[in-house]
């Protein structure tokens, strides 16, 4: 099959991406709303892309009625966002975080999630979350015909859980992936989660 994706519809090219870009890292991103309560959505257009500074990239589309999410308008107006990677037990809670809420209503609450303080940030980070990203908005941009939001964040501090932390044979923190067990978006409802890790030297 060789698809020319200038003939697809914009419902089809987005399909067939999300299908096919996998698998994806999740950005589960808790903002705050101006009248003080945590926004929780994940995104699945996300990644690494800087390390000098370290700089993290979302992509947000828009609401049904074409308005900027709640989370992309709480990170202009408050510039500190926290990144969290659900794992498998969190799913359900990290999907219904999903749904579109009015204007100023908390998923914490729908989902009934708690929070911990995240020492050295101003906001805090999911209590049952085994690494957390604090950030701080580090530039804006806009992509594509919709004017697709770009958000990328600067990394302040990365809060783990020590039961997924080690020490390799250089004396380097190792996070254990199987123990972070990180869950990646596929096409549709899909995601997967951990499998066999390979460990392959790359030839220098």
């Amino acid at each position: 099959m060789n698809i020319d994706l200038t003939e697809l519809s914009q419902n089809q090219v987005y399909h067939t991406m999300t299908q096919t870009v996998v698998p994806r890292p999740i950005a589960w991103v808790l903002s705050e709303h101006e009248n003080g309560k945590l926004n929780l959505a994940p995104f699945s257009y996300f990644n690494a892309v800087c390390s000098a500074p370290p700089v993290v990239m979302l992509s947000m589309g828009r609401k049904p009625d074409g308005s900027d999410k709640d989370t992309f308008r709480n990170i202009v107006e408050r510039k500190k966002f926290v990144i969290h990677l659900a794992y498998p037990e969190l799913a359900p809670q990290m999907t219904r975080s999903a749904k579109v809420l009015p204007e100023g209503e908390s998923e914490l609450e729908l989902v009934e999630m708690d929070t911990v303080p995240f020492d050295g940030f101003d906001l805090p980070r999911l209590k049952d979350a085994r690494i957390a990203f604090a950030c701080e908005l580090y530039k804006l941009d806009t992509i594509g015909d919709n004017d697709q939001n770009l958000v990328f964040g600067k990394l302040e501090r990365i809060w783990l859980d020590d039961e997924v932390v080690t020490t390799d044979a250089k004396g380097r923190t190792k996070v254990m992936a199987d123990r972070l067990d990180p869950l990646g978006r596929l096409g549709g409802n899909e995601y997967i989660t951990s499998g066999n890790i390979l460990d392959i030297p790359r030839e220098l």
